[in-house]
């Protein structure tokens, strides 16, 4: 290949044979200056060799290399293949490499077919996108899981015929809900509910007259501050921060994010969106900008915090022009990480200490429930977790044993 990477001649055929050859080129680039690994930018080519000599055998023009036809190819095609040597099957690799592809696409400004020309559930579900952002206000991740639920909802409902909104019936909401035979959990039928709700608030504002549908939305019993939130004691939390050294690899990246969840009571979803600049050392503070209460606020940073951070900074953070205050470890090093690496590298803690937990906003449960023990106003527990409420900072007292202790009557009938 032209930027240097020796591939098998049958490769080098099915490349330069097809219509993506003008592009492989800034591909392999893209890659190289990402400062992926040889063997992997190897492995990724291959890849795109594989999809190159698909989309030939079904004659896909440029225009039609999209995000649909690669997941198309992924789907269908992998699980069945029976291409020629030396061809790549990885699900995994294959989907990194033609997302790169689809990237090196866009960069080169090659034009695709307008997604809404023939695919209206698109443009349905981009609006309702706009409208959680715009109108409701919502975090990332609760539109994504939302988008998620309701494409599934409308594949389904849909799947034989026309996208046609005004069609839904409250039988099909019932049905979708609660799951075929109703075996969906509570859990479940909280979240998907909550979903379907958004989306007909949605039609409603479109103009439909929703409101049938929504009383069709099947409900769950629940009781606000009924259940007991699950904290850590005091050794165990330590016994988590003190397991991160036995890492192989960004021993004192997993350190530092854990201690902006045990000493801080941060989110995943705000330590990923830390800058460098969110950092004052000479004030001594940290800043939580556009967190789930779409507002800034400024937090003192402790101690042992600061030196966390300091210490992976300095030794292990690696060089790139990305502002995150957390990247990374892998090529491309100039991405931040994403909370589901946050929410991993917890998960693995708990089960290098052998505590049987998975979530890790326990950590910032047991910061309310470790101030509350040693006397911190509730008001000052709620300023420091961001709650808007006191409501919801109350929980944490049912945990404290203590002084639940003191204040209990006798039980009816004891002998005194």
């Amino acid at each position: 290949m032209e930027n240097g990477t020796a591939v098998h001649p049958q490769v080098r055929a099915w490349l330069e044979r097809s219509v993506l050859q003008p592009y492989i080129s800034e591909f392999c680039s893209r890659l190289q200056r990402s400062r992926y690994h040889a063997s992997t930018i190897h492995c990724y080519l291959y890849c795109i060799a594989h999809f190159a000599h698909w989309a030939g055998r079904h004659r896909l023009a440029l225009v039609k290399m999209d995000e649909r036809t690669t997941t198309r190819f992924v789907a269908e095609h992998l699980p069945h293949c029976d291409c020629p040597y030396p061809v790549k099957r990885g699900r995994s690799d294959t989907r990194a490499a033609l997302s790169h592809l689809l990237q090196t696409l866009s960069t080169c400004e090659v034009t695709t077919e307008n997604r809404a020309d023939w695919d209206p559930l698109h443009t349905e579900l981009s609006s309702f996108d706009r409208y959680m952002t715009e109108v409701k206000g919502l975090a990332q991740s609760t539109r994504q899981q939302r988008i998620h639920i309701i494409r599934r909802f409308l594949n389904e409902r849909f799947a034989s015929g026309s996208f046609m909104p005004d069609r839904i019936r409250p039988t099909d909401i019932r049905r979708f809900v609660l799951g075929q035979e109703g075996v969906h959990s509570t859990g479940t039928i909280h979240v998907v509910g909550g979903a379907i709700r958004c989306y007909l608030r949605f039609r409603s504002v479109a103009g439909d007259p929703v409101h049938g549908l929504l009383d069709a939305v099947p409900s769950v019993a629940h009781w606000r501050l009924a259940s007991l939130p699950e904290v850590l004691s005091e050794k165990e939390v330590q016994q988590l921060l003190g397991s991160f050294e036995q890492l192989p690899r960004s021993p004192k990246r997993a350190h530092a994010m854990a201690r902006c969840l045990t000493d801080i009571g941060l989110r995943a979803s705000e330590v990923v969106q830390l800058h460098l600049s969110d950092v004052d050392w000479r004030a001594g503070t940290i800043r939580l900008a556009a967190n789930k209460s779409r507002r800034i606020d400024v937090l003192p940073l402790p101690t042992e915090t600061g030196r966390a951070i300091a210490e992976y900074l300095r030794t292990e953070r690696p060089q790139t022009s990305n502002r995150a205050l957390f990247v990374r470890d892998g090529a491309p090093f100039d991405r931040p990480i994403q909370a589901g690496v946050v929410r991993r590298v917890i998960r693995q803690a708990y089960l290098r200490c052998g505590l049987a937990h998975s979530r890790v906003h326990i950590l910032r449960h047991s910061l309310a429930s470790s101030l509350l023990k040693t006397g911190t106003p509730l008001k000052e527990i709620a300023d420091i977790l961001r709650h808007r409420s006191l409501d919801t900072s109350v929980i944490y007292t049912k945990v404290d044993t203590n002084r639940l202790a003191a204040v209990a009557m006798p039980w009816p009938g004891r002998s005194l």
